[in-house]
């Protein structure tokens, strides 16, 4: 085996392990699961854990390349016209290819698949040009945050309140598997080329701008269209008897992935190859290594996809719903909050966000704190999700206060981190999100009686918020230990001058 890609699988197993541990626990201690069931999703698992080594293996050879070259090139262009044109067109072609988003379509009943997706893309492919277009003419981010969302606000005011939630949790979706790779490795294309000291942190922030796109889109159709339930089903639990039954089940449910993501990966190589017919980029060696990469990312999504989808979703639906019909259903806050705090390590884009984070900084912000502040972040996203389930409380309550907080925070962190903060919220709602906790959401909703449009909807869109306050408050403190550390370095040098003062003296 490919030692990089051992690496990986090893990689993702350690992040996979923690929710599978605490899922067969729940099973024996609390809602007990039948044996067929619980080995369906030990299987969706283990698949889960090839299929995420196999991606981030694909996106490290081919989409990070790939959006790097892009971005060099578009900031070599003195047209901005031309600048904006390349840089909608690229943000509409890899929201279109984005798994995620065929999930939330399915959901939403009033509005047409095609064009809830058409409309979704163009929000992104809009606002992935201004992105690109604050990077090349530094344009504060925070600045820009500030101003989008008291519009974003504004806007939700005039929505029906069955449309918000489904609006807030677009932005989250949009910024999965497929999207947060190229876009990531576009910014630092973009701000590689300037070369001046704010480049690294504006290299960020192509994320947190690409994901208010798609709530504004939504928010205008919710102006228009007035859906009043949802269409979203929970996957029945397979009845497997056999080992052989597990395999066919698993066997038969591929294909369509298969399609899927072949069709979703169509466009972006489509995208390399006019790229490199144009700007002649890569050497053949490179060129080679890129659609080595493409064939790695496409075996991993199949393979992550079908194994959330066919083992995981089906129980995290099986499980909510038990919990919540027990007499001890408060229960699912603590549950949901441990579950939130391991599974957004399984997310595939999130270890390409961190890592991406802790090469740009040169390990200043490193892999396993970024792990750490996001795990702490979505654990309270979870609790307050499953606190909405149970309660009936209103997004709004919680989405307009955490937003303010976001954006005050951003007015006092350094620049770096409030990019990374907005980029984390948009990578950290990906997959396992959609699949797992949003079924366990919907589950515990149908058991208590809920409202699924406007209680179980918004799991994404917390998941997506919190990350905003997590990682921002980790920009403090690192700003209150670098103002520390230079204090102790400002002493320790008067010191040294006046020992060297008292030795001249001395000598004198």
């Amino acid at each position: 085996m490919n030692q990089k890609l051992k690496e990986k699988i090893l990689e993702s197993l350690s992040a996979v392990l923690p929710i599978t541990g605490i899922v067969l626990l729940l099973s024996i201690l609390l809602v007990p699961v039948k044996l067929g069931t619980m080995v369906m999703f030990i299987t969706g698992a283990v698949l889960l854990v090839i299929g995420m080594g196999f991606f981030q293996l694909g996106a490290e050879m081919s989409m990070t390349p790939l959006g790097e070259g892009i971005g060099v090139q578009i900031s070599k262009t003195r047209h901005i016209i031309l600048i904006c044109l390349i840089g909608f067109s690229m943000g509409a072609i890899i929201t279109i290819s984005e798994p995620d988003l065929q999930v939330l379509a399915e959901q939403v009943p009033a509005i047409p698949n095609y064009f809830l997706i058409l409309t979704v893309a163009v929000g992104v492919g809009i606002f992935l040009a201004l992105a690109i277009v604050r990077i090349l003419f530094q344009i504060n981010l925070s600045t820009i945050l500030i101003v989008l969302y008291i519009i974003l606000i504004g806007m939700s005011l005039f929505v029906e309140k069955n449309f918000l939630a489904v609006a807030f949790d677009s932005g989250g979706v949009t910024t999965g598997p497929m999207t947060v790779p190229f876009i990531m490795a576009m910014g630092v294309g973009l701000a590689s080329v300037r070369g001046d000291k704010n480049a690294s942190s504006d290299s960020f922030g192509l994320v947190a701008l690409s994901s208010v796109g798609p709530v504004l889109a939504v928010l205008i159709l919710g102006c228009f269209y007035h859906p009043t339930e949802a269409a979203y089903m929970a996957s029945g639990v397979a009845d497997v008897v056999t080992t052989r039954d597990v395999v066919w089940e698993f066997i038969t449910s591929m294909p369509p992935y298969i399609k899927e993501v072949m069709v979703s990966l169509l466009p972006v190589g489509a995208v390399f190859a006019i790229f490199q017919l144009i700007s002649r980029r890569y050497q053949h060696r490179q060129v080679k290594r890129v659609l080595i990469g493409f064939v790695y990312t496409y075996i991993g999504l199949v393979l992550f996809l079908c194994g959330v989808s066919v083992g995981f979703a089906p129980v995290g639906s099986s499980l909510g719903k038990d919990i919540a019909s027990e007499s001890w259903r408060w229960l699912l806050m603590p549950i949901g909050m441990l579950i939130g705090y391991y599974i957004v390590k399984a997310e595939p884009a999130i270890q390409v966000l961190n890592h991406q984070v802790e090469d740009v900084t040169n390990g200043a912000v490193s892999a396993q704190s970024m792990n750490r502040c996001l795990s702490i972040g979505v654990s309270v996203s979870v609790g307050l999700a499953m606190l909405r389930v149970l309660t009936g409380l209103p997004i709004y309550w919680i989405i307009i206060p955490g937003y303010v907080i976001a954006l005050l925070l951003s007015r006092a962190v350094p620049k770096m981190f409030v990019g990374i903060a907005f980029d984390s919220g948009g990578v950290a709602s990906g997959p396992m999100t959609t699949t797992f906790l949003l079924p366990l959401c919907m589950g515990a909703c149908d058991a208590v009686g809920g409202n699924v449009m406007t209680d179980a909807f918004g799991v994404v869109a917390l998941v997506a918020l919190t990350p905003l306050i997590a990682i921002q408050i980790m920009g403090m403190v690192y700003q209150y230990k670098l103002k520390k550390a230079d204090e102790v370095a400002m002493r320790e040098d008067v010191f040294l001058d006046g020992a060297d003062e008292i030795f001249e003296f001395e000598e004198d």
